[in-house]
C-alpha cells in the first residue's frame, strides 16, 4: 500500500501488489534489484562520460548532442517510473482529472513495521547517491559552460539539469511529503526558535 500526498485528498492506494510479497523478508544489505540499480546509474553516468569525452569520441556536434539527449530521456523516464519504484517505493506522477485540472501525485510507501523489510540500505544508498550527485555535476557543467562561452553545448547541460532535476524535486517531495506540510514545518520549527530566544520557552505542539 502507499500513502498518495496530491493536491486534493489524501488516501491510500495499491500500486505495489507484485511486491507486497517481498514484504516478509528481512531488510539486507544486499542488491535486491541488480538490473534497477544498474541501469538508475547507467544512463545518467554514460551521459556525463559523452559530454566530458564527446570531443575526443567524435567531431560531430550534433551527434553527441543526440546520444546526451537520449541518455538523459531515458534516464529521466527509467528514474522516474522503475528505479525509484522498485528501489526506495517511491513515484511522482502527474494526471489531468475531468474538468482538465492538472494534479501532481507524490507517493510513498505507507509507514508500517514492514516497511523497514521491503527496502534494501544498499539500493538506498545508492538510489539517493546517483540521483543528488548527478544533478550538482551537471549544475557545474552549466556554470562552466556559461563561463567558458560555450554556448552551443549550454543549451545541453540546460537538458541534463532539467531533467535530473525533476526526478531529484520529485522524489525529494515524495520523501518529505507536500509543500504544504514543508511550511508547516518551517513555521513550526521557526516559531519555536524564536520563543526561546525571546522568553526562554520552549513551544510544545
Amino acid at each position: 500500500m502507499l500513502q498518495q500526498d496530491s493536491n486534493d485528498d489524501t488516501e491510500d492506494v495499491s500500486l505495489f501488489d507484485a511486491e507486497e510479497e517481498t514484504t516478509n523478508r528481512p531488510r539486507k544489505a544486499k542488491i535486491r534489484h541488480p538490473v534497477a540499480s544498474f541501469f538508475h546509474l547507467f544512463f545518467r553516468v554514460s551521459a556525463i562520460i559523452v559530454y566530458l569525452l564527446c570531443e575526443l569520441l567524435s567531431s560531430s556536434f550534433i551527434t553527441c548532442m543526440v546520444t546526451i539527449i537520449l541518455l538523459l530521456s531515458c534516464d529521466f523516464w527509467a528514474v522516474k517510473n522503475v528505479t525509484g519504484r522498485l528501489m526506495v517505493g517511491l513515484r511522482w506522477w502527474n494526471h489531468i482529472d475531468e474538468d482538465g485540472k492538472s494534479h501532481w501525485v507524490f507517493e510513498s510507501r505507507k509507514e508500517s513495521s514492514q516497511e523497514n523489510k521491503t527496502v534494501s540500505e544498499a539500493e538506498s544508498r545508492i538510489f539517493w547517491l546517483g540521483l543528488i550527485a548527478c544533478p550538482v555535476l551537471w549544475v557545474i557543467f552549466a556554470f562552466s559552460a556559461l563561463f567558458s562561452f560555450r554556448v552551443k553545448w549550454l543549451a545541453v547541460v540546460i537538458v541534463g539539469v532539467v531533467l535530473q532535476g525533476a526526478n531529484l524535486y520529485g522524489y525529494i517531495r515524495c520523501k518529505v511529503g507536500s509543500r504544504k506540510n514543508l511550511t508547516s514545518m518551517a513555521t513550526s520549527y521557526f516559531g519555536k526558535q524564536f520563543l526561546r530566544q525571546n522568553t526562554g520557552v520552549d513551544q510544545t505542539s
